[in-house]
């Protein structure tokens, strides 16, 4: 296991190396998980690329920090990639990672080289859902919410054919430190990028699962229109999670988005 003092928050973080003239891809992941969730994209990318994942603070076996707010996520990667000496990266980030990944390149234009925004958007949800997600959580723990929570995160089939699975990321969302958890539903609460997509000047594709609720097909579809010459790719058979749910296909359609990349850098 790997960690760095980033901001004065104990960093989990994991590099997978590559030959030299590899890209290197960074992943930022989802409210209440940890790095694990990228696992089965990652093993089909090795080699490819380099690879950088990382549990944000208040995740995984990362510090909580004194506050979760998204300039402390968005500072805490940029610290994270300065101490790492990565320069360009291909960031992918799901759902919150996709809106620390766009809020690192609106602060630090001369670290991101492409976006792979998954389920995300510029804006996700509104106000009152998140106040009532926090209060909650806050009073009644995250066990209350994890059915609530899998239902968006995976389709009712998925699980159902798979539920140790399915139990098994019960585990992980509700191992979560309540104030990592609730911290970061109030940065993403607080997160308006919306005027700020238009301005986007490098690569960047957004994915969507169909049967996403939280972060829905017609929500990524607009933020592509809005990101100059931006890419759109919609998973079948998805929820909130492809990287668990479509982990195949995903990693397919990343590989196809980096071929464009290396067509357009010849």
């Amino acid at each position: 296991m790997q960690f760095a003092t980033i901001n004065g928050v104990s960093l989990h973080y994991q590099v997978i190396g590559a030959p030299e003239d590899k890209p290197t891809m960074v992943f930022v992941n989802s409210l209440g998980s940890d790095f694990r969730i990228w696992r089965d994209v990652i093993v089909r990318l090795v080699g490819e690329v380099a690879i950088i994942t990382y549990d944000k603070r208040g995740h995984g076996l990362s510090d909580l920090g004194e506050s979760q707010t998204m300039d402390d996520h968005v500072a805490d990667l940029e610290g994270l990639l300065d101490h790492l000496g990565v320069q360009h990266p291909i960031i992918c980030g799901l759902s919150v990672g996709g809106l620390i990944a766009q809020s690192l390149y609106h602060k630090r234009k001369d670290l991101a080289g492409a976006l792979i925004l998954c389920n995300t958007g510029t804006h996700i949800g509104s106000d009152e859902i998140w106040n009532m997600r926090i209060e909650t959580v806050q009073t009644k723990g995250l066990s209350h919410i994890a059915n609530e929570v899998m239902s968006k995160w995976f389709t009712r089939e998925f699980r159902e054919e798979n539920p140790a699975e399915t139990n098994g990321y019960i585990n992980m969302l509700t191992r979560t430190p309540v104030q990592g958890y609730i911290g970061t539903c109030a940065a993403i609460r607080d997160s308006d990028l919306s005027t700020l997509a238009e301005d986007i000047s490098i690569p960047t594709i957004c994915i969507a699962g169909d049967q996403d609720e939280s972060t829905p097909p017609e929500l990524m579809k607009q933020m592509a229109k809005t990101i100059p010459d931006a890419f759109y790719e919609e998973i079948k058979d998805c929820g909130h999670i492809p990287t668990v749910q479509q982990p195949e296909y995903l990693t397919e359609v990343i590989k196809s988005f980096m071929g464009k990349l290396s067509r357009t850098e010849d």
